[in-house]
């Protein structure tokens, strides 16, 4: 992989215009990547679900090289009915297409060039990888005082040119004081047998407020990892939904830091699984006096599947009156379904009120036969309480118009 790796990269300079920094610091996460590789069991955070395993069983030889020259025709059939919203597509790693036409032009400011050199903390090597090999990165501002008025859902597409091929992007955003983003993160692949690396990066100023719904539906056989970094000042709001179904292997982690007294993050989530593996890692840093959190996760897992939730709560010295919350859930209808759970709490202030909490099982015999007693089939009573069991979640999003849309989406009902 070292060579190929290698190989791909010098393509990669060979077509960009990128400048002499840009390229040393490509290189520098690239040289890291390499020394690391990809995840796998040896490391806690990666201890249930290997993914250096499931990417040589399930690709085998990885493609790192991507030409972003190419332009991709959009298919609009793919866009989602019945809700009025802006747009930022994405096919394979490569942004065709950035629409806000919903909002005022001054209030939303895109930055198609944008520099960093940060420094995420994380010692997680896909973020080395997604820093080597993203093409463009592009930061989006929302304006101070202004809530944008209707959502921005960011379309995750790929074709048959990414086969067997990773592809990294990776998006900005800044929230200035006072105001809202209502962001759906929707994929839908028509190619199977890649790999997807995506980092985002939230800056949400004092009162604003963030709203992220991560959509994973259609069936398919890639692999996916998303990583959320969220900096929180005062009085900001993060709500986090994930509802993660279609991958064959899909893992999302959240790192979430309370810097601002009364700023607060809600993380809630959802497996429905059959035939896949999935995760959901999150760290929620309380670092400052009268911070809150609230996690909830639940699974319904079918036949040789396997979930993971590691969720951790960190609450610093200085961050009294913290509260945190998580709970996690899961529904096994095989014996072959697997859930693994690793709740952490890290307190280091006295007067905080945190708790964690972990069940797994099968349905309730005793619940089926009662609603079969009463008219209901075997197959109905069983889809009468998974509905009931992953509605609770869905009930936690505050937006009634997604609310609505992602009931329909995966099939709930009141």
């Amino acid at each position: 992989m070292k060579e190929q790796l290698k190989s791909d990269f010098e393509k990669i300079l060979r077509i960009s215009n990128f400048s002499e920094k840009d390229i040393k610091f490509k290189k520098d996460h690239l040289n890291k990547f390499i020394e690391n590789g990809f995840p796998n069991r040896k490391l806690e955070n990666w201890k249930f679900i290997d993914l250096s395993q499931i990417i040589k069983n399930d690709i085998g030889e990885l493609g790192f090289y991507n030409d972003y020259s190419e332009t991709n025709k959009v298919d609009t059939s793919i866009f989602i009915d019945g809700l009025e919203h802006n747009k930022i597509i994405f096919i394979n790693g490569r942004i065709e297409k950035i629409d806000f036409n919903y909002e005022d032009k001054d209030k939303i400011e895109i930055n198609d060039d944008f520099k960093t050199r940060d420094k995420l903390v994380n010692d997680n090597s896909l973020i080395d990888l997604n820093n080597a090999f993203r093409n463009k990165h592009y930061k989006i501002s929302i304006k101070k005082d202004y809530s944008t008025k209707k959502p921005l859902i960011i379309y995750h597409l790929t074709n048959e040119n990414s086969q067997f091929k990773n592809i990294n992007l990776r998006l900005d955003f800044e929230l200035e004081s006072n105001s809202s983003l209502r962001l759906i993160d929707f994929f839908d692949d028509t190619s199977d047998k890649n790999f997807v690396n995506i980092l985002y990066n939230f800056e949400l100023k004092k009162d604003s407020i963030l709203k992220n719904y991560k959509i994973d539906k259609r069936l398919n056989e890639n692999l996916k990892y998303s990583f959320n970094n969220i900096n929180q000042e005062k009085n900001s709001i993060s709500e986090t939904f994930i509802f993660s179904a279609g991958s064959n292997y899909f893992k999302n982690e959240i790192n979430c830091n309370l810097k601002g007294e009364y700023s607060s993050a809600f993380i809630n989530g959802i497996f429905s699984l059959k035939d896949k593996k999935h995760e959901i890692r999150t760290t929620i840093n309380h670092l400052v006096e009268n911070t809150k959190s609230y996690q909830l996760i639940k699974s319904v897992l079918g036949k040789n599947s396997k979930a993971a939730y590691q969720g951790r709560i960190y609450v610093d010295s200085k961050a009294q009156k913290t509260d945190g919350y998580q709970l996690s859930k899961a529904i096994l209808l095989d014996e072959s379904s697997e859930f693994n759970a690793k709740p952490e709490l890290e307190i280091y202030a006295d007067d905080v009120k945190c708790s964690h909490g972990s069940a797994s099982g099968s349905l309730n015999e005793n619940s089926i036969f009662y609603l079969m007693s009463r008219g209901l089939s075997y197959k109905q009573s069983k889809e009468l309480l998974i509905n009931g069991f992953l509605l609770d979640v869905v009930e936690k999003i505050t937006d009634s118009e997604i609310k609505n849309l992602v009931k329909n989406m995966i099939g709930l009902k009141e």
